[in-house]
């Protein structure tokens, strides 16, 4: 796999793989998004201190040495505004799912659009050369759902209770694109 250390967006955001010295950033988005984060994600209670978002980073080092997928931090106008990562890849599969968050003082700019279909382009469909990748995300969780519906990916179906929050178990949307059906998408958008 080729190492893409960082690749832009646009003027103001790219995208950049994430390393220790983040740590201390990582932590403080995370920690000052605290309650809108917990609405949607469930590992907030393990994300307490920077020595867990370093523990993170050093997670996601080993995931991509290991050939298994990178994550990266989006960086907008030279602040830390999200993340966005492979869960793993299934090479036998070709195929892989994908997570990501925002700040909330960052949402509402397209931020999180742009920066998944540059993912999908340049690595998923473009450099790692897969076949499918999926997006899940709690029914109720329009804003996140919103992103694979802008970006052409299709609803397969309804996960019922597939995944603990805290105190409460939610649905999951499941979306999926085909390297075919991205390829028709971007053809679609640039007639």
């Amino acid at each position: 796999m080729q190492t893409i250390q960082q690749i832009a967006i646009n003027e103001d955001t790219y995208l950049k793989q994430l390393e220790l010295a983040d740590a201390e950033q990582l932590f403080l988005l995370t920690d000052s998004n605290r309650e809108n984060l917990m609405e949607w994600l469930p590992w907030l209670n393990y994300t307490k201190k920077v020595e867990d978002s370093r523990q993170f980073i050093q997670a996601t080092i080993h995931q991509y040495n290991d050939n298994r997928g990178i994550h990266y931090g989006i960086w907008y106008q030279g602040r830390l505004a999200g993340t966005v990562g492979v869960h793993t890849v299934d090479w036998i599969n070709k195929k892989t799912s994908i997570g990501y968050w925002l700040g909330a003082q960052f949402q509402g700019k397209g931020l999180m659009t742009e920066a998944v279909a540059t993912y999908l382009d340049v690595l998923i469909f473009g450099s790692w050369d897969l076949e499918k990748v999926t997006i899940q995300a709690a029914t109720e969780n329009h804003k996140s759902r919103s992103i694979p519906e802008r970006l052409g990916f299709q609803l397969e179906g309804i996960l019922r209770r597939n995944e603990f929050l805290y105190d409460h178990y939610v649905d999951h949307a499941t979306y999926s694109l085909l390297k075919e059906e991205w390829l028709d998408w971007k053809t679609d958008k640039k007639s």
